[in-house]
């Protein structure tokens, strides 16, 4: 602890690597402290001990006076979408070897007759099995093997793997069998790194809970050294406090959990800006928010009400199809649900065989970088055509850390879509801004109709380092009126990260029929559950208060999926079932429009969560302008949907004060981002310094 203002107030830092940049962010009491470094693939945790050398400087305090470090990070993600993992073997029952081949069967472009499926995880020659079987209901049908183990142990020690995936059928309900073959392996080769689907994922539908054990094991080793690495250099550097991770489900946990568990990172620099945009709408009070997280590789889109990021126990790593469901790569794990796609600053851009741009997925990121980033980078970026179209400041770019290259982006867009297409470079640029504008739009659509949702009536929250500059258009095209740009947005996730409380979510599956469902049972796998969740906590949440929530994953019998309803304390008594239909059916109705009459209701999965209690956010009165302000500084803009350059006045977003308006078209600078302002909209400065960028036929 250090003393501000005579009172003793915890110094915590987050720390969020993405695929181009490092963001770091310091808090002393309401006080934020950031900065951005691009990422280090070749030791990422220099680029945090860079950061936070910095920010340390800034703030005036010693590196003894960091009470905590928040950590999240895509490394993890990238090395499985890059397969950069370790070399990894499959275990699993005799029989069910091709299963990540197989998939589920389903077609995610039902007419497209040249589809070609993703390629698994773990090649066929690295898949081995065992002659066991477990029924549906967890009991033993054909013991385990011993010898067969045994000899199985020798094969893998002699295949020279570094990490070992098991998962046998119905291991969720009875983990026996995968835990004696761990036991085996380990005897044999203690350093093998060992990942159980009982422990990783307890959950049915074998081939999500087999790909999910699968990625565990492929990116432990890599993290487990990435993470005591990172531990060890902190402490040397003089950082002796804790260091948690932030999973994907917007919880802090500690490293030790998270290297056992490192697929439960997958999500976790977006999971830390989900919970960001929260905060922040909540000190708005929003109730119907999409967030928008845009950085230098990947952007993400979530949607919030109530306050609250919506959750998911599946996700998708990878969709590689037009963003369709089914295309990626299934990680059963608890989860802030959204839509991520290659879509950032880094975003390449390119044409292809019928003359059309295309952007993304594949991305520069930090090394080369962009073209104008001068680092080598020879193909456009997004970063690239921002600069042409007059949205970046090349002298001041990241501070000023960067300095851009115009001559050496125009290069880049004329060689690369200028030539091809008989387009200027400012042309080349409009196309390629516009097509990856309409990228995250159609993501945005899809993850609303998916929910249900109209983004009509949502307010947006924008923040990474390239969300502000495209927010505004993006919200042109969804027809959005209100945008939100917090401060500190350049580093929403590392900010985010501090915002999150000490939580962990734990999953099981456990079918059952409703209305011959024994509560006692019940009971015992919620607590099971809960014993679970509080181990987890333990370290982190220790003497603070405790919210717990519990779900069921309910349908109807018949029905291929089912839904999350929300339950009371328990315990419950066999009376309850009532009271569980009723909750089903109210949920099965705002999804669907009505209940099903006469058909059994199925438990198929339950959850809890515990999470430390956050202390109350401080409400935020909206303003509408009291002052207009007018900047003698002027640059030329391209506004999309004028088609043309405008002259856009240039502010200082530090200079700007609470009530003041500036209209558009206008460029709100700071030292990680720039808030693009288009003519259609007007910008208004609130009381916490957030920006609210607001269509203009809607002002008083």
């Amino acid at each position: 602890m250090i003393e501000r203002n005579n009172t003793k107030q915890a110094v915590r830092i987050g720390v969020d690597i993405g695929g181009t940049f490092t963001d770091i962010a310091l808090e002393i009491g309401t006080q934020i402290f950031s900065t951005k470094l691009l990422t280090n693939y070749s030791a990422p945790e220099q680029a945090i001990l860079d950061g936070i050398l910095t920010v340390v400087k800034d703030a005036d305090i010693h590196l003894s006076d960091i009470d905590m470090v928040i950590h999240g990070t895509t490394l993890a993600t990238n090395a499985l979408i890059e397969r950069r993992g370790a070399k990894t073997a499959f275990i699993t029952t005799e029989g069910f070897r091709d299963v990540l081949e197989m998939r589920t069967e389903n077609r995610f472009e039902q007419y497209d007759l040249n589809i070609t499926l993703p390629k698994p995880l773990i090649a066929r020659p690295d898949r081995y099995t065992l002659n066991e079987r477990v029924g549906s209901k967890g009991q033993v049908l054909k013991a385990l093997d011993l010898d067969e183990a045994e000899t199985l142990a020798s094969v893998i020690e002699q295949g020279g793997y570094t990490s070992v995936a098991i998962g046998f059928m119905h291991s969720y309900l009875n983990g026996e069998h995968e835990a004696r073959v761990r036991d085996i392996l380990l005897r044999r080769n203690p350093s093998l790194s060992v990942s159980i689907s009982s422990e990783v994922s307890p959950q049915m539908r074998e081939y999500e809970r087999f790909n999910t054990v699968c990625a565990n094991a492929y990116v432990r080793p890599v993290m487990e050294s990435y993470l005591h690495s990172l531990v060890d250099r902190l402490k040397e550097t003089g950082i002796a406090c804790p260091v948690f991770m932030i999973h994907s489900g917007g919880g802090i946990i500690s490293v030790q959990n998270a290297a056992a568990f490192p697929v439960r990172l997958m999500e976790s620099g977006p999971a830390g800006g989900a919970m960001f945009a929260a905060d922040i709408a909540n000190r708005f009070s929003l109730d119907s928010v999409i967030s928008f997280d845009m950085g230098g590789t990947t952007a993400k889109i979530c949607l919030i009400e109530q306050g609250r990021p919506k959750t998911a126990k599946t996700f998708e790593v990878d969709r590689s199809y037009r963003f369709k469901k089914g295309s990626g790569m299934p990680i059963s794990i608890p989860v802030i649900e959204m839509v991520e796609i290659g879509a950032g600053g880094g975003s390449l851009a390119s044409v292809d065989s019928m003359n059309q741009i295309r952007v993304g997925p594949e991305s520069a990121a930090s090394e080369p970088g962009p073209a104008c980033y001068q680092r080598g980078g020879k193909r456009p970026a997004v970063t690239d055509a921002d600069l042409i179209l007059g949205r970046l400041d090349a002298d001041n770019f990241a501070g000023g850390a960067i300095r851009l290259s115009t001559t050496a982006a125009e290069t880049a867009l004329n060689d690369a879509v200028g030539e091809k297409l008989a387009l200027t470079p400012s042309l080349a640029a409009f196309g390629i801004s516009e097509v990856v504008d309409e990228n995250m739009a159609n993501a945005a659509r899809a993850h609303a109709v998916e929910n249900g949702k109209a983004l009509e009536a949502f307010t947006m929250i924008a923040f990474g380092g390239a969300a502000p500059v495209h927010a505004s258009r993006l919200c042109e095209k969804l027809g959005i009126d209100r945008l939100l740009i917090p401060r500190s947005a350049g580093v929403g996730s590392a900010v985010g990260f501090l915002k999150a409380p000490f939580g962990y979510e734990v999953v099981k599956s456990a079918f059952m029929r409703l209305d011959l469902c024994d509560m006692s049972q019940v009971n015992a796998t919620l607590n099971e559950l809960a014993a679970s969740a509080a181990q987890v906590l333990e370290e982190g949440a220790r003497d603070q208060t405790i919210i717990w929530e519990r779900r069921a994953y309910m349908r109807y019998q018949g029905q291929g999926w089912e839904i999350p309803i929300e339950l009371p304390e328990g315990p419950y008594q066999d009376a309850q079932r009532e009271t569980f239909a009723q909750l089903f059916e109210q949920a099965y109705t705002q999804f669907f429009g009505r209940p099903i009459e006469g058909l059994p209701i199925e438990i198929i999965s339950w959850t809890v969560k515990a999470s430390s209690q956050l202390p109350p956010v401080e409400k935020v009165d909206p303003l509408q302008a009291v002052t207009a302000t007018q900047s003698a500084l002027i640059r030329p803009l391209f506004d999309a949907a004028l088609g043309d350059y405008v002259d856009a006045q240039i502010c200082e977003r530090e200079s700007l004060r609470p009530g003041q308006r500036v209209s558009g078209p206008a460029i709100v600078v700071e030292r990680e981002t720039s808030t693009i302002v288009t003519s259609s909209f007007d910008v208004i400065v609130q009381n916490d310094g957030s920006l609210l960028v607001q269509k203009k036929n809607l002002l008083n």
